[in-house]
Order: structure tokens, then C-alpha cells, then sequence
């Protein structure tokens, strides 16, 4: 149960950093929303007439009772802090108790509220100041209905400066979409002009809400990943644990991504939050595993101490300082590639039923057309994560590998997934060898030796329109093709660049015929990679065929005697 609303003191107000400032249709929604939210409301309905510039929210939260709504539109009025003090532990969406305040200067600020702890339900309208210029009692469930009509109507100019209404019901939308993400047990319902505009339906995470909002993205598109943290002390003893975590919902890069960054995306203890030092760290963590110029679709909600948090910063709090940001870089990173990788945990169907593995064991034993089991199994390529097996059994059209494992069958492109493996060495240790004796490349202009002396090879004059290349990457070095490789080098881009391009070159071209034994060091070392699921250029490396899909595909669910219609 909330505490009841007081006036702040003067020296708390004197602290607060600035005042609320409603500006929009969308910041009226977002401010009585997360007054809701802050009244631990389930079930949220919006109202818009934006050619009328009337809103109203509804919610089941807590309720007030007639002395809380007598000073709820007050000015530093507020439930959520009392002292200096509660400013540097903030735990609510709002704190400052300005907002109703500013909704009863701009418009016409109409509250119902009824307490769940019973008794009467009760009706204020407010005048410009905020006090209270009607009360009656009404039959209201418990909860809260905010009105606020003829918005910005006693502020032309500002009505007036303000986008069109489609851009602002656009706005809005953005509004809600954000805070569903940050709380996934809310029901949403909103409407438009009194029709059904759009819901939201209640999740466990935001996994099972973003594909509510991005309607091209599905939920096997997406991984989850939570990660509780520490700072410290030991998590498991910290009496804050439950706010010591870090939680991500991101696109898998071989099934979704996007044209621009608009959905990167970080949240705060419930807000959303712009943080451009975290935004690029997300971006950082997807590089070489998305295609050229497509960007992550990406989630990341932080739960942080209060006290490492210092909202007091912008007036839609918005904005924070966060302290020990070197710290949250580097487990955002260590997150993402955690939930990149391939494993039994991140594989929505990584294993089928037991009846459903019983029936096909069953079918096979008793069918003439089982599999030929003539070649003898190779060692699994299990890697020290707890990857799953992967068993190669064949190879198609010299290009893909095909692979069993507990779950179905796999097929692998063999170049790109050998490719990934080389990228990933060539990143952990770029290696140039001396070459004996050296090689000669002509016509190079001088943006092509520049190019080779950034990526740190020796390159000298060695005559007319030729010039000696004294040192090459040790991939390459050793390749009849090395000069073939180093004009490649030379025609431009940065130090990553050129390590995708080495690899390329050196990985296992499709066409070429491998041994059992070759396609499963290929797998092993594959597996063992950071980002397994795209090349560095962003194309997908394998293709899942899971057990339980191809049984449905098969009916082999079906009774025996009802398919054959007995």
C-alpha cells in the first residue's frame, strides 16, 4: 500500500533538478501511466480523442482516498519521497509530484480514484492551481480514471507548434510500446476516438511482448538472456539481489535485423533510458555477426541498486548518471555473447518429448527403410560450454555438412562456417611472418600503400611502378595466391576489414570433398566460436531441421491404423 500524498519540503524542492514538462499528448500519457504503474495497476486502458485534445487513463492500482485526492494536483505533492534522502533511492517511475500539478495548468484535470481498501469512491475536479473545485462521490471500482480535456488549451502557441495528430497518436504509440517492454505483466488496452485502436497482451518477459510490437518479428526469432550481477559483494548474499541483473531480449542475427539502430534499445529499473555509451557497446558486441549496413534488434533492461543511480538529470527522466559504467559495458558484452552462442539452453527446441522419441524409435525399428548405418560414428564435437553434440554424417553437394544431433539434423554451409572459425583466430592473434623472398606487386597507387602500411605491412619502392611487400599474414603467406591476396588487401577498409578478407580467402571453398573426420574438426572448431550463428559478413551458417518439426511435418503423430483410415 502506497503512503499517502504530502507536500515536499522546501530544501527537497530546492534539490529537484527541474520541473516536469508536458509538452505532448504522448508525455500526458506517459506521466499518468507511470503514476499507475507506481499504483502496482495490473491493467491499464488508454482513452485518445486527439481532435478533441482530451485523455484519460484508467487503471486497477491502489486508488487514493478523498484526502490523498484533495492534494494529489498540488504542487510537490508526491507519495513516492519524503526527504534529501529519498532522492538518491528512488525506486519509483515518478517523484517529484509535479505532474498533475502541470496537468491542472494546461488543462481541464478531471480524477476518480477509489481505495482497495474500501470505502467510498470520489470525483475532483481541479482549477488552475491545482486545487480541488468540485468533489463528489461516485461508484467507481477500485482504481483510478484520470480526464484531462482541453489540453494546451489556455497555451495556444503551444498548441500550435505542436506535430500533426497522427504524428503525436504515433508518438504515443512509441510511449506505450516502451513501457510494455520494461513491464510485461501489464494488459494494455487503448483506444482511439472510442475504438479499439490496439492491445497489449501480458508476459512473463519482454520476449513474449516484443513480437506484439515489431509484427515481422516472431518469438523463435528472438533469445533471452538474464545475468545476475554483483558489485561488490557476492550476488547471492546481497540483500538487493532481486535489483542486481541484467536482462536481454535481442534478435537472433541469422533471423532479424534491421535497416536502422531504432531498436536498440536500454532500460532502467522500468524506464527506458537514452544511454548512448551503453547503445554502442550493444552495437559493438553484434559487429561481423549482422550484414553490412543492418543493424540488431535488441532489448537490454538493467536492474540496478538505486543508489548506483542518479535520476535527478532531465525532467522526463530520461536521462541518468550511472555510476561504474566501465563495469556495465563489459557484462553487456559478456551477456550478448553469452546468449549468442549455440547451446541446448538457447535453442527453443533443443529437445523433443520422450513419447515423441519412443514413437519414432518404435517406427524405425519396425520399418524396412531405416537408415544405412554403415559408417562408423566419429568422436561428438562437444565444447567445454555444454554445447550440444553434433555428429557428422554426410555431405552434400561437397558444400553443406550435413550433422545429427538429439534434437534433428543440421546442415552447414562448410565454407562460412569455416570461415567464421578463421576470423575469429585472426582476431585474437593477427599474425604477420616475414616473406622469403619477398613479394612483388606493380601499379599500386598510393592510396593502395598507404592501405598496407595501415594494416601493418612492409611495403617499400623496388623499382618503376613496383614495390616489395616483406611481410604478409600468416594465413596467407604460405597460398600460391598471396599476391592475388595482398592487391585484395590493399583496396581498402580498416584492420577488421582486412581480417575478414584473409579469412575468406583462407577458409575451405564449397566444392571441395571431405573426409567424416574433416567435416567434424570443421563442427568442433565451429562450435567453439563466439558468434556461431552468421559469418563475419552476416550470413546465416546453419540451417535447423528440429526433431519435433519434422515429426509434425511427417504426422508421425498420427495413430498407425486412423492414417490408414481403418
Amino acid at each position: 500500500m502506497p503512503s499517502p500524498i504530502q507536500t515536499l519540503p522546501a530544501e527537497v524542492v530546492h534539490l529537484i533538478a527541474a520541473g516536469e514538462v508536458i509538452d505532448s499528448i504522448a508525455a500526458v500519457v506517459r506521466e499518468l501511466v507511470e503514476n499507475a504503474l507506481d499504483a502496482c495497476a495490473t491493467r491499464i486502458a488508454i482513452s485518445l480523442w486527439p481532435e478533441q485534445w482530451r485523455v484519460r487513463v484508467a487503471d486497477n492500482g491502489f486508488g487514493m482516498d478523498l484526502a490523498d485526492l484533495q492534494l494529489a494536483a498540488t504542487p510537490h505533492s508526491t507519495s513516492k519521497i519524503r526527504c534529501c534522502e529519498d532522492l538518491w533511492k528512488i525506486t519509483s517511475l515518478g517523484f517529484r509530484g509535479e505532474a498533475l500539478h502541470s496537468l491542472a495548468q494546461l488543462s481541464e484535470l478531471d480524477i476518480c480514484s477509489r481505495s482497495r481498501d474500501g470505502g467510498e469512491g470520489w470525483r475532483i475536479v481541479y482549477d488552475a492551481l491545482g486545487e480541488p473545485a468540485v468533489e463528489e462521490a461516485v461508484a467507481i471500482a477500485p482504481g483510478t480514471i484520470v480526464t484531462a480535456a482541453n489540453l494546451f488549451g489556455t497555451w495556444t502557441v503551444r498548441r500550435q507548434g505542436l506535430p500533426t495528430p497522427a504524428q503525436q497518436l504515433k508518438a504515443v504509440q512509441a510511449t506505450i510500446h516502451q513501457i510494455a517492454l520494461c513491464h510485461p505483466h501489464i494488459t494494455w488496452q487503448v483506444q482511439q476516438n472510442d475504438r479499439p485502436w490496439f492491445t497489449i497482451s501480458p508476459g512473463e518477459t519482454a520476449q513474449q511482448i516484443l513480437p506484439q510490437i515489431l509484427r515481422d518479428v516472431h518469438l523463435s526469432d528472438l533469445q533471452q538472456f538474464k545475468l545476475g550481477l554483483l558489485i561488490g559483494k557476492d550476488f547471492a548474499q546481497s540483500s538487493i539481489a532481486d535489483r542486481q541483473s541484467l536482462e536481454l531480449v535481442l534478435g537472433l542475427p541469422d533471423r532479424c535485423h534491421r535497416r536502422r539502430p531504432d531498436w536498440v534499445r536500454v532500460a532502467t529499473n522500468g524506464r527506458m533510458i537514452k544511454s548512448a555509451e551503453l547503445e554502442q557497446t550493444i552495437l559493438a558486441s553484434f559487429q561481423r555477426t549482422l550484414p553490412r549496413d543492418r543493424y540488431p534488434v535488441c532489448f537490454l533492461h538493467l536492474q540496478i541498486s538505486p543508489d548506483l543511480i542518479d535520476w535527478n538529470r532531465h525532467p522526463a527522466k530520461a536521462e541518468i548518471y550511472l555510476h561504474s559504467m566501465n563495469y556495465w559495458q563489459e557484462q553487456i558484452t559478456h551477456a550478448i555473447g553469452q546468449a549468442l552462442q549455440i547451446s541446448p539452453a538457447n535453442l527453443p527446441e533443443a529437445v523433443h518429448s520422450e513419447r515423441m522419441g519412443k514413437l519414432l524409435t518404435a517406427a524405425e525399428n519396425k520399418s524396412a527403410y531405416s537408415l544405412n548405418r554403415s559408417i562408423q560414428p566419429t568422436p561428438s564435437s562437444k565444447n567445454e560450454i555444454g554445447s550440444i553434440e553434433l555428429r557428422a554424417v554426410a555431405q552434400i553437394h561437397n558444400t553443406y555438412i550435413v550433422a545429427e544431433h538429439l534434437s534433428g539434423v543440421w546442415l552447414i554451409e562448410q565454407h562460412i562456417a569455416h570461415e567464421r572459425v578463421l576470423y575469429e583466430q585472426l582476431c585474437s592473434a593477427w599474425q604477420l611472418v616475414p616473406l622469403q623472398p619477398p613479394i612483388v606487386l606493380t601499379h599500386l597507387c598510393d592510396n593502395q600503400v598507404e592501405q598496407l602500411q595501415r594494416i601493418g605491412l612492409e611495403i617499400e619502392l623496388f623499382g618503376e611502378q613496383m614495390w616489395a611487400v616483406r611481410n604478409a599474414p600468416a594465413l596467407l603467406a604460405q597460398r600460391e595466391d598471396c599476391a592475388e591476396a595482398l592487391l585484395e588487401l590493399s583496396l581498402g577498409g580498416d584492420l577488421q576489414t582486412a581480417q575478414v578478407a584473409v579469412a575468406c580467402r583462407s577458409a575451405i571453398r564449397n566444392g571441395t570433398p571431405l573426409t567424416l573426420q574433416q567435416m567434424q574438426t570443421i563442427l568442433a572448431q565451429w562450435q567453439r566460436t563466439r558468434h556461431p550463428r552468421t559469418c563475419p559478413h552476416g550470413r546465416p551458417i546453419y540451417l535447423s531441421l528440429e526433431e519435433s518439426a519434422l515429426a509434425r511435418f511427417f504426422r508421425r503423430h498420427w495413430v498407425i491404423g486412423k492414417s490408414h483410415g481403418i
